[in-house]
């Protein structure tokens, strides 16, 4: 049967993600606890209070304001949507449409699915075998003459930590891909930035080229929310703006990320936690005589284990659901575990046959 859709979107995969019912759920890397009741309680009590009849804000101008202030960015700067996965194709759409997009492999799935549904020229730059960038390829994939007259060269997506190891890049290599890059649209997803105790935003201000993409799923627990957002320089922002269907953030979402803003307190402390979850985790896992555990700087570990089905069976047997990772390169026989609470971990960490340590 013929249907009048674009081949690239007939060819494309769904999204690598099939449900599943856990009684401990350490599948998706959302933050361990929900949104703290009180705050609920005052985001419910605005949005009863709000007018619904009413569009909200064109461009989230308020929410833009807050966030701002919070990140010490410009607010001319900030962009908002739907969650940062929505960013990603949108600035695709700026910058990389007759053009390419360089990554690394493996990575984020999104990146890669948007620049073949959005007919881009996708490049993939293997990791180092210890899951650190290779600077040198990416550099040398960096060739733009064909790119015809001073258009843009592409999108560069790099995530800081890197989804799904959990390593993290330095500043120099970050520093020597900026520098190299100057007709390449640079983004530097910080989704799990928190847990790795880092911010680029004071390097992103040098480099006009250079975008952060940053989400409340993560660690301000909002993930039902559906929100993430752009910094950039303040000319990017506003054509990235432009992509941005209008009136596109509700009331509700609004609401709950100025309130989660206005008392920041109970998102570092869930931070905090998580990191301490994620050593003590790591340093229990160590005692396994078949996995190895690699050192992440995010709210998830990654395991190598003798064989990915095998592990992810009989941890779902044990009412534990974790993420199989094996359908990307070089990560055969690996899956993902979320750092959830405290006897959520230790649920994973007694499935996978360990003593939890105090």
């Amino acid at each position: 049967m013929y249907l009048p859709l674009r081949n690239a979107v007939l060819s494309s995969p769904d999204y690598p993600f099939l449900p599943i019912d856990a009684p401990v759920k350490l599948d998706q890397n959302e933050s361990a606890e929900d949104f703290p009741p009180a705050l609920k309680a005052i985001v419910l009590e605005r949005v009863a209070n709000a007018s619904w009849h009413r569009y909200p804000e064109l461009n989230s101008e308020t929410l833009c304001a807050a966030i701002a202030e919070h990140d010490g960015w410009e607010r001319s700067g900030v962009v908002v949507t739907t969650g940062s996965n929505v960013l990603i194709a949108l600035l695709i759409q700026l910058a990389a449409l007759d053009s390419r997009v360089l990554t690394v492999k493996p990575n984020f799935a999104l990146y890669g699915l948007d620049a073949k549904l959005l007919g881009s020229t996708l490049t993939e730059v293997l990791l180092r075998d210890d899951f650190s960038i290779d600077i040198d390829g990416l550099i040398a994939e960096l060739d733009d003459t064909h790119t015809a007259g001073s258009g843009p060269a592409g999108v560069i997506y790099i995530p800081q930590p890197h989804a799904p190891t959990g390593s993290l890049a330095s500043m120099d290599v970050l520093e020597r891909l900026a520098n190299a890059s100057k007709r390449w649209l640079l983004v530097i997803d910080e989704a799990y930035h928190q847990f790795a105790e880092t911010d680029a935003s004071e390097f992103a201000k040098r480099f006009p080229h250079v975008v952060l993409l940053r989400t409340f799923s993560k660690a301000w627990g909002l993930a039902g929310m559906r929100l993430g957002y752009a910094l950039a320089s303040s000319e990017v922002a506003r054509n990235l703006r432009k992509l941005v269907p209008p009136f596109a953030v509700s009331v509700m979402q609004t609401q709950a990320a100025l309130v989660a803003l206005a008392h920041p307190d109970y998102m570092r402390q869930r931070v905090a936690s998580t990191i301490q979850e994620r050593q003590r985790m790591a340093a229990t896992l160590l005692q396994h005589p078949t996995w190895k555990v690699i050192s992440s700087h995010a709210n998830f570990l990654l395991i190598h284990t003798p064989g990915s089905a095998q592990a992810f069976n009989a941890l779902l047997a044990q009412g534990v659901l974790v993420r199989r990772q094996d359908i990307y390169l070089g990560l055969q026989g690996c899956i993902r575990v979320t750092v959830g609470t405290r006897a959520e971990n230790d649920a994973f960490l007694s499935a996978a046959g360990l003593n939890p340590s105090t």
